[in-house]
């Protein structure tokens, strides 16, 4: 039974055994004419795609070739142009080279001519001289001739003669001249003695003069001595920064609940004397806080100069004035004549010059106007070699006033001629203002001039940025940007200034001179 079922077991194994590889062959065999037929398709399809892509190249190389082509034949075509238009300059080169020649030649022929004409007419002329000299020759001897003739008739020289006829003659126009001068100097004196002491004395009663007299110093007053010290700062820091940044000299000394500004230049003194108002006022005194305020001053009294100079223009009845001399006008508040205010100054010769034109019949206005900017070349801070006349002058010019002005403001000094009478009244009118008792005084002017004179000369240094004279002119102090100057060439500029100080200037004394070199750096946190 295990034997029957073994067998049994082994043919049904080969029977399955043998189905097995039967399918197994016919699947294989579908598979590999599937295979076949996928190969055949796949070769197709490259086939077809390799011919597709051939005819594209075939086409891009003909249309590459066409594009070629015509890119050929037109760069021959604008050679070709360019070749023909060469042709043509050249030609047309010929052509004028050609017509230049002839021109030059017909020129060479002309001036040939010409020489030949100039030599023709050389040989006139040398003729026409050669008979000139001979008839001069021939005249001088005759001329000699008759001379003689009349010295043996006369008995004199011909210079003896000629010298008295001259001496006769001159005696004769000196009798008849001295006699006119006589007669018209005592007509002169009849008539103009008594009109001009009459314009003279009407012009004075009628204009108000103001005597005042500018000095060096302003006293601020404060509630308490305390605030000196805050003034002062910790070791002297605020004062320092005030002097620095206003160029005043501030006396805190024992004179109680005051401060004495001290400075030659009245604008200096005022925006010192305003900004120390301001600080006291606020409270919060430090450097910082002190070159802001001293910064907005100076902008309200360049504001307040413009309103000085209008409203001195209402009230003078000057109309039209230019903005920039509006400007000067309002800044000779600030500006001193030989002690004498020069705003009041230039008011006071406005109002002359219009009495007395209009005494004199001549335009009342026009000599005002010219009163009132005669001295305007005064005020310019950037002064230049030039008299203050002349620069007055050009500032007018510049400005368009009328001519007649600028001759005034040119000539009330003499540095240019007199074109019209309104000059001669300007002259006048200032020589009346400046010379009334306690008008002005020599010596303050020479203080401020000779302490303008050293600052300037500081200046003239490169790199200084400001220069101050203070303690009546026996200090100097000179600050220079950090950036261009550094400390050993501040000490020699210390040094070279003072060695021409002492060379170029007059002054009594001692003068001090301080370099002061400040390095900053500045930075903000946001």
């Amino acid at each position: 039974m295990t034997l029957t079922l073994i067998i049994s077991i082994l043919l049904a194994g080969a029977a399955g055994l043998g189905l097995g590889k039967f399918i197994f062959a016919v699947k294989a065999g579908r598979e590999k004419e599937e295979a076949e037929k996928e190969a055949k398709r796949i070769l197709f399809e490259a086939e077809s795609k390799a011919e597709a892509f051939r005819k594209e190249k075939e086409l891009q190389a003909k249309e590459r070739f066409i594009q070629l082509k015509s890119e050929h034949e037109a760069e021959v075509q604008r050679k070709n142009q360019s070749i023909q238009s060469r042709e043509q300059g050249l030609t047309t080169k010929e052509q004028q080279h050609k017509q230049k020649e002839q021109t030059l030649n017909q020129k060479l022929e002309q001036a040939s001519r010409k020489e030949n004409e100039l030599d023709q007419r050389k040989q006139q002329l040398d003729r026409l001289s050669q008979n000139l000299e001979q008839q001069e020759q021939e005249l001088s001897k005759a001329h000699m001739r008759t001379v003689q003739a009349l010295e043996k008739v006369a008995g004199l020289s011909a210079e003896q003669a000629r010298q008295q006829l001259m001496e006769s003659l001159m005696d004769e126009a000196r009798s008849r001249a001295s006699a006119s001068i006589k007669d018209l100097v005592d007509e002169a004196k009849l008539n103009a003695h008594k009109q001009a002491k009459k314009v003279v004395i009407e012009t004075i009663q009628r204009s108000a003069t103001e005597h005042s007299i500018e000095n060096s110093i302003s006293v601020f007053q404060i509630k308490n001595d305390e605030i000196k010290g805050q003034i002062i700062g910790r070791e002297g820091r605020n004062i320092r920064a005030l002097e620095a940044a206003t160029g005043v000299e501030f006396l805190v000394d024992d004179t109680p609940e005051a401060i004495i500004l001290s400075c030659f230049d009245p604008l200096r003194r005022e925006i010192a004397r305003l900004a120390l108002h301001r600080l006291v006022s606020d409270g919060r005194i430090h450097p910082a806080r002190i070159e802001e305020v001293v910064t907005k001053t100076k902008k309200q009294i360049e504001d307040e100069i413009v309103e000085i100079g209008e409203r001195t223009c209402i009230d003078l009845g000057i109309h039209g004035l230019h903005a920039d001399l509006v400007r000067l006008v309002g800044k000779m508040r600030y500006r001193s004549s030989y002690g004498q205010n020069l705003l009041q100054h230039s008011r006071e010769v406005a109002n002359l010059c219009a009495t007395m034109a209009s005494e004199l019949g001549l335009n009342p206005k026009l000599a005002k106007r010219a009163g009132l900017l005669h001295d305007i070349g005064k005020v310019p801070d950037d002064q230049p070699e030039l008299p203050h006349a002349l620069l007055g002058m050009q500032l007018a010019e510049k400005c368009k006033e009328h001519p007649v002005i600028c001759n005034a403001i040119g000539a009330h000094h003499d540095e240019i001629e007199m074109t019209d009478p309104i000059s001669a009244i300007v002259q006048a009118c200032d020589a009346i203002s400046g010379s009334r008792p306690g008008a002005r005084r020599e010596v303050v002017e020479g203080y401020i001039k000779r302490l303008k004179e050293l600052e300037n000369m500081a200046q003239s240094f490169k790199g200084v940025e400001k220069a101050f004279a203070i303690q009546a002119g026996r200090e100097l102090r000179v600050v220079v940007e950090a950036d261009k100057i550094s400390d050993d060439q501040s000490e020699l500029m210390s040094v070279e200034l003072s060695q021409r100080i002492q060379n170029e200037m007059q002054y009594p004394g001692q003068i001090k001179v301080t370099v002061i070199r400040e390095k900053r750096a500045v930075a903000y946190a946001k």
